[in-house]
């Protein structure tokens, strides 16, 4: 038998999965349960509705207690310990009673480029579009009327914990998709809250910034319990008993670091699904500022370079669904694990150039590569090798390739040194390929370890472990080390040379052709 208040529960709420793991003490997997949503385009912003929000959660939390049922043969009354991570940024402001101002602006929104690029020259810090700060500032120069009204200004992961705890609180490596953090102090920016603060009171709103933002915390900080409201929003059944303890709220990109184990100088991970972003904890800050990258922290506050890209695997699935359709129509249907394995195997039988194809897989903009709006395109000069082979890995290639553009920064310019590179996420569900290709593009080795499937929810429920068991002083490097991946296996690849010609081939003629990607975005409205 489970005793079932030793158990760590992660809700992570990605673009397209809200995913529930309950772990044991050790870490390892108990049960899980998932639920598919989509983002919606509505009134000019990429946003969710909340109904969806708790519609998805329930229905993930309702699998999850039944794959627990059926696995153990009880019920799953309780949980020692509980975390909600989600996608990271965004906009999602309050009011006064808790009613909701505006929609939901989610990440992949490119509609703040004003504010950000003011923001960034007013604080010498780069602030991202999708930073909520970003949003905000945007919504004031564009004289939105609910500005005025807000008492509470938080992102999907903090507002989920809120209703669940009543506690407006962020994981620090959150909150720093919010505002810029202080790694000394583990808490917003004083000298930058100030900045912001003085224009506040020129545009005359009736408040400060520290006001409306949520309170900053550490991995295992006292971030509240579940209340009885709150165990009702998970399991409407009734059968979930209130009182767990609560792990901060963090980001898809915390939880990525440490489900991956990247939370130490000189380690980094990639994260690599609908969109995709690469982490590396730093020894020393940065030079100077870039625009192409973005400056967070892990959850217990180390300052971490990130790069971030708004599109991954996205095109590369639309295309395998096509290809899906054809070998059912051939009278040949395959699953769709056995489907992409075939797409992925092909790829490593191309050209190591893709044999002149190029694709652009852009579903909305790249800041990386300064483009505020985004179409798929595929490219080839008439004397290209168009093979199956060769337009597999170019689609492959095409995920990794704005994210080389961001990380030639840091690898080159600023000599960052990685000592390996993590990678999760569905890029990796196929052995060896996506992890081979990525090494020869960033000429860094790419580990995937066994838990990799797992990510971004089982990076929270681990964190949640670590607020319940952590002990005096216990670091979470330390923790993870001791208690979740000693002896955890996994494979590396290394960089090889053909891959890595090969790549900066394909690299040259893609930095050639985003004229081409423009003129795209140009002619389709």
């Amino acid at each position: 038998m489970i005793l079932q208040t030793s158990t760590g529960l992660g809700i992570e709420l990605g673009s397209t999965r809200i995913k529930a793991v309950l772990a044991g003490p050790d870490g390892s997997v108990l049960a899980s349960g998932a639920h598919d949503w989509e983002n919606r385009f509505e009134d000019g912003y990429w946003t969710y509705h909340l109904d969806d929000v708790w519609a998805g959660i329930q229905d993930a939390y309702a699998r999850l207690a039944a794959d627990y049922k059926a696995r153990y043969g009880e019920e799953l009354r309780q949980v020692g310990a509980l975390g909600v991570s989600a996608m990271m940024h965004g906009y999602l402001p309050f009011g006064g009673a808790g009613q909701q101002l505006a929609a939901f602006r989610t990440w992949r929104n490119t509609t703040t480029g004003p504010a950000a690029e003011a923001l960034t020259e007013r604080f010498g810090f780069n602030i991202p579009q999708r930073w909520s700060i970003a949003h905000l500032y945007q919504a004031m120069l564009n004289k939105e009327p609910h500005v005025n009204q807000i008492a509470h200004l938080t992102t999907l992961a903090g507002y989920v914990h809120w209703q669940l705890t009543g506690e407006k609180v962020l994981g620090v490596g959150e909150a720093s998709g919010m505002f810029p953090i202080d790694s000394a102090t583990g808490d917003y920016d004083a000298g930058m809250l100030a900045s912001f603060d003085e224009l506040l009171k020129s545009a005359s709103l009736p408040f400060r910034l520290r006001d409306i933002l949520p309170r900053v915390l550490s991995a295992g900080d006292d971030a509240g319990r579940l209340t009885e409201q709150g165990a009702k929003l998970l399991d409407p059944t009734g059968t979930l008993a209130p009182g767990a303890v609560m792990a901060p709220p963090e980001g898809d990109a915390g939880t990525g670091m440490v489900a991956t184990n990247s939370v130490a100088a000189r380690t980094g991970n990639v994260s690599a699904g609908t969109s995709v972003f690469a982490m590396a904890v730093l020894e020393k800050p940065l030079s100077r500022v870039y625009p192409e990258i973005d400056m967070v922290t892990t959850p217990t506050g180390r300052p971490v370079a990130m790069v971030h890209c708004n599109t991954c695997t996205s095109d590369l699935d639309a295309w395998v669904r096509l290809l899906g359709q054809m070998a059912e129509a051939a009278g040949a249907p395959l699953a769709k694990p056995a489907l992409y394995d075939l797409f992925y195997q092909k790829a490593l039988e191309a050209d190591a150039d893709c044999g002149g194809l190029v694709n652009f897989n852009y579903y909305s903009g790249e800041p990386v590569t300064g483009l505020s709006e985004g179409r798929p395109l595929f490219v080839r000069r008439p004397g290209a090798k168009l093979t199956l082979a060769n337009f597999a890995r170019a689609q492959l290639y095409s995920t990794m390739a704005t994210l080389k553009l961001g990380m030639d920064i840091l690898l080159e310019k600023e000599q960052v040194k990685l000592d390996s590179l993590l990678g999760h996420g569905g890029l990796f569900k196929t052995p060896v390929v996506g992890q081979k290709l990525l090494a020869g593009a960033l000429g860094v080795p790419v580990s995937v370890m066994e838990t990799a499937g797992e990510g971004g929810p089982w990076g929270m429920a681990l964190l949640a472990l670590y607020r319940l068991e952590k002990q005096a002083d216990q670091t979470l490097e330390a923790w993870l080390n001791a208690v979740v991946f000693a002896g955890a296996a996994g494979s590396t690849q290394t960089p090889d040379e053909a891959d890595a010609a090969g790549f900066a081939a394909f690299i040259k003629d893609y930095a050639a052709c985003i004229p081409v990607e423009k003129a795209a975005v140009d002619a389709l409205r």
